[in-house]
């Protein structure tokens, strides 16, 4: 006959090995029974049966409007609109890099100007360096770097705007 602790290691009639094997552990106690709960009370008249409370499940946020779906739809489908969304954010950012490109050479192509029709400007010298030479040889990197940086920004913003417009 099997023991009941030897009974319960089988599993599909392979035996697993004992966890404790080879440790000195004191031996387990035997499981303890558990009581049977008592038969629930038969119901009688004056005891109404309550159905259990209604719970509302939501599965979507109600919040997001269906213009958002609707909009990354047209996105997505390349339909007409999207396409005039996209146009839009793409003019907006070429006139800014175009306004800011005229910044640009607005501000250097000002300087032969100013040398020709100023003959002693072009003439003056800054610690023995020609201010020409300053004006065109450095002036020009800081003021490329910042209108880089510029327009960064300002592309940045156009397309947070057009995100927030496609989202609200």
């Amino acid at each position: 006959m099997v023991a009941a602790d030897e009974y319960q290691r089988r599993v599909d009639g392979v035996r697993e090995p004992d966890p404790t094997l080879g440790k000195n552990l004191p031996p387990r106690p035997p499981p303890a029974v558990e009581p049977v709960p008592p038969a629930p009370a038969p119901l009688t008249p004056a005891q109404p049966v309550k159905p259990p409370r209604r719970q509302r499940v939501v599965l979507a946020d109600p919040r997001q409007g269906t213009t958002t779906l609707r909009a990354r739809v047209e996105l997505e489908e390349q339909t007409s609109w999207g396409e005039l969304l996209i146009k839009d954010l793409v003019k907006a950012q070429l006139r800014t890099g175009l306004l800011l490109a005229l910044l640009v050479v607005g501000v250097l192509g000002s300087l032969p100007v100013l040398f020709f029709f100023l003959p002693g400007f072009a003439t003056a010298s800054v610690i023995g360096v020609p201010v020409p030479w300053l004006l065109l040889g450095v002036v020009p990197f800081p003021l490329l770097f910042g209108a880089g940086l510029w327009y960064n920004r300002l592309a940045e913003r156009h397309e947070r705007d057009f995100v927030d417009m496609i989202e609200s």
